[in-house]
């Protein structure tokens, strides 16, 4: 159980009217003990210990220790084990008389933080003088030449204290679900500053990373979204900040990578984007210019296909968010907050874990640890959360369908829903695609991926059901179903690289003749990111579906020729939908048209899509779910 040097201690035991001194062995007591069941009807009783601590000097910080109770001369403890860390020597209450250095449990401080008071169970004067027993106390410490392997705190600001200007750090958590609220408060204290972040969205101005980026803490961000935090697109734009955008799954499995010691891996995600290309500005100068480029990818073909060499990312210290940790460092998390935080942990030098509860060694069933403790380093239960919502959404008992095919978004939406097939795994982008689960006939069962870490997403909540733990990719609340699950985000995006999601639903802002897809960036508008598009379309066994409007706002086509926007993927659009037909796309043939809205003419598609198509010898009508 333990390694590094153990120190042996004499140890006071005391016993009714009178003290003495007594030796105690360096055998360490089983593993396995033994509870007196005749204990179990006494009230608890405290005691004070004091015992020789000459052998550690004075000042000196120990690490761990363990303290057992037990009888003598027997070994069956009176209580349970009781593990502290990080307390020191206090000198000022030394025995200059007797050359000793006497202490009681009280005076033993954790982390610098209150005081440690031992409750020994039943021990009380009178049932020791009844039955002529004796009490003594063993204490074993390790010291630092041999550091406990989890070490706990009180204060985060102690817990990062050593993390220093110009870290390299991941910061957990999706959107702002599952962030370390606690440790981003304690480096808004501590100062520090030249940070590199990696993490998968950077929060929102008034919270989470936006705080750090309002006392411009970072100067380099890793990540694969933005979302609404226009405090970070202006830094970047202004010069002030380095932006590196990746797609959302690839970065899951660079970090996951990272802790495996795997320095590289081939991956299908973003060939033929500007990903692989390269040339995506990660750092301007204030003037505008370009100073940092990012550089191209190393691109090999197996079995036909073409993939990305992608570097693992590593870190000097990983700042996690778990919900319950034990004493031993073992770490769960609940619902979707699992998402990068568990990868992170693993691929960090020093991984430092805030938790919501602490709880026994074996609270935990082995089978439920999600991180084991040989992945962490160090644990602080927080003090408060706030738990804020970005999207919060719910509906109502009385929520109805709505059945009428006339609004445009309904009609795309209903046409969607037929491409459902019953026991099928789907995942839905933001947007419309995230409407047609409405549509989903009764008589099927369709598992709904999220690619934050959820299977089996079920509808939005009602009021009194929201969870700020329980989102899906659009930071929206939501419900999971009976037999649902959660897993973490590298996980997630196994199954989507994997071709185990049998279909996907996303929008589009234009799709190419053959399929080419751009839905990421406008170019000279608004930074946003890629987040998991780039994955979610690239694998060949997930069909790709997309759905959108037939024209911008602009009134131009969106199906072209030739994608003018930077590319999501490549030849990897199966179907569109918009709300006036249905095409077929074939990645060497392009084109075939399949249903025409009633009403319409195959020359007024002509005069709305900006690419030559096919006729489908058996055009229809387009179809519409019946509810």
């Amino acid at each position: 159980m333990w390694c590094g040097k153990r120190v042996p201690l004499l140890i006071w035991a005391l016993k009714p009217a009178e003290v003495w001194m007594v030796i105690m062995s360096m055998e360490p007591f089983m593993e396995t003990v033994e509870r007196d069941p005749a204990l179990g009807h006494q009230e608890p009783h405290w005691k004070e210990f004091h015992f020789d601590l000459t052998q550690i000097p004075a000042g000196e910080a120990v690490t761990a220790a363990e303290f057992r109770i037990y009888k003598l001369p027997s070994t069956h403890p009176l209580n349970q084990t009781l593990h502290i860390s990080m307390f020191e020597v206090v000198p000022e209450q030394s025995n200059r008389e007797s050359d000793l250095f006497f202490l009681d449990l009280q005076t033993l401080r954790s982390g610098d933080e209150g005081w440690l008071v031992l409750d020994v169970t039943a021990a009380s004067d009178r049932w020791l003088l009844s039955r002529n027993k004796d009490l003594g106390l063993r204490l074993y410490v390790e010291t630092d030449d041999a550091p406990a392997r989890v070490r706990f705190y009180t204060d985060p600001v102690k817990a990062v204290g050593d993390i220093t200007d110009g870290s390299r750090i991941m910061i957990g958590g999706f959107g702002l679900c599952g962030i370390p609220e606690n440790l981003i408060g304690a480096l808004l204290k501590t100062r520090v500053k030249d940070l590199t972040v990696i993490s998968s969205n950077v929060g929102v101005e008034s919270f989470g990373l936006g705080l750090l980026l309002g006392t411009k803490q970072i100067t380099r961000i890793i990540c694969s979204y933005l979302g609404e935090n226009s405090l970070c697109e202006h830094q970047y734009l202004a010069g002030e900040l380095e932006l590196e955008i990746t797609p959302q799954g690839t970065l899951a499995e660079r970090i996951r990578a990272g802790g495996a010691g795997v320095p590289a891996f081939y991956t299908p995600t973003a060939y033929g984007t500007l990903v692989q290309e390269g040339g995506a500005p990660i750092r301007y100068l204030p003037d505008g210019h370009i100073a940092i480029l990012s550089q191209p990818r190393e691109v090999r073909e197996f079995r036909g296909q073409h993939y990305l060499l992608e570097h693992a990312i590593t870190a000097d210290f990983a700042l996690v968010k778990g919900w319950k940790a034990d004493w031993a460092g073992n770490v769960i998390f609940r619902a979707s907050a699992r998402n990068f935080n568990v990868p992170m942990c693993k691929a960090a030098r020093t991984s430092v874990v805030e938790v919501e509860e602490i709880v026994d060694v074996g609270s935990i069933a082995p089978e439920d640890i999600h991180v084991p403790n040989i992945y962490v380093d160090r644990i602080i239960q927080g003090e408060k959360y706030e738990k804020r919502i970005e999207r919060l959404t719910v509906r109502e008992e009385d929520d109805e369908i709505c059945t009428s095919s006339d609004n445009i978004r309904t009609r795309i939406i209903k046409r969607a829903a037929l491409e459902f097939e019953d026991g099928m795994y789907a995942n839905l982008g933001i947007g419309i695609p995230l409407l047609a689960p409405n549509y989903i006939s009764p008589n099927i069962t369709v598992h709904l991926h999220s690619e934050n870490g959820i299977l089996g997403l079920g509808p939005f909540p009602l009021k009194e059901e929201v969870d700020a733990d329980l989102i899906n990719a659009g930071k929206q609340t939501v419900t999971l179903l009976p037999g649902g699950s959660f897993f973490s985000s590298d996980e997630s995006f196994a199954m989507i690289r994997g071709g185990h999601i049998n279909l996907t639903l996303l929008g589009a802002m234009q799709v190419s003749k053959y399929g080419d897809l751009a839905n990421w960036m406008i170019p000279g508008k608004k930074v946003t990111g890629m987040g998991g598009a780039m994955d979610l379309v690239s694998s060949s066994k997930t069909r790709v579906v997309v759905t959108m409007e037939h024209c911008n706002k602009a009134n131009e086509p969106k199906i072209v020729e030739k994608c003018t926007m930077p590319l999501t993927g490549k030849r990897c659009v199966d179907r569109i939908i918009t709300e006036k037909a249905v095409f077929d796309v074939h990645k060497k043939t392009g084109l075939t048209l399949m249903e025409l809205w009633d009403g319409l003419t195959v020359e007024d598609i002509k005069k709305s899509t900006g690419s030559p198509f096919a006729i489908s010898p058996s055009l229809r009508p387009m179809q519409q779910v019946k509810m």
